[in-house]
């Protein structure tokens, strides 16, 4: 198997390089216009992709609404939930602080995309801003924008990623555990306790 390893070689297996449509030029803005704020507003899903010294890291983050808060044009909150307590995003943006999100809403075939350079922070007062039933996020990650725009919906469409179900007949993750762990953790006793787990620490 040869490897495509030059800008050169690559621009030549899709045409004449340069020409992206102008559409998918246009649509870029360096700051949240009305529009797309009002786009994010409504995401209360994102995947969040940090860099770091260790390699990248694609983290999936959600809220029970608006996964990110407009600080202002330029200037993107998303508070630190409770999760695995890796804390693989966090360390990444410590140390690089480059981050890409992508924002999607269930229904719409559109992802937006933003590209910035972001900031973790324990403030209080902003911590104070996104306390959801009596509890506080340990941090929150700030974001400036560098870029915001519209993905094409291709991949989204041809994945029929909201007109389907392909969940029957998946491993669970205590089947998952249970296989790397050769036995030693995961199993049934994992995947009955995870709903209640899940329910009393998802904040």
């Amino acid at each position: 198997m040869e490897f495509i390893d030059t800008v050169e070689g690559l621009e030549a297996l899709y045409g004449t390089p340069g020409t992206p449509g102008a559409a998918s030029l246009r649509k870029v803005a360096d700051h949240l216009t009305p529009l797309y704020a009002k786009w994010i507003e409504r995401s209360r899903f994102v995947v969040l992709t940090t860099v770091g010294s260790g390699g990248t890291d694609g983290s999936p983050r959600g809220d029970d609404g608006a996964v990110v808060t407009a600080l202002d044009a330029r200037t993107l909150a998303m508070p630190d939930w409770r999760g695995n307590q890796r804390l693989d995003s966090l360390r990444n943006i410590v140390e690089d602080g480059r981050v890409s999100l992508m924002f999607m809403v269930p229904g719409s075939n559109t992802v937006v995309r933003v590209n910035g350079q972001a900031r973790l922070t324990a403030d209080a007062n902003l911590r104070a801003r996104f306390e959801h039933k009596g509890r506080q996020p340990a941090t929150v990650i700030v974001v400036t924008v560098g870029e915001v725009y519209t993905q094409c919906a291709r991949a989204v469409m041809r994945a029929g990623l909201w007109s389907r179900n392909d969940a029957e007949g998946l491993p669970t993750p205590g089947e998952i555990l249970a296989e790397v762990s050769g036995g030693e953790e995961g199993g049934q006793s994992y995947d009955a306790e995870w709903p209640e787990r899940a329910a009393r620490t998802m904040w």
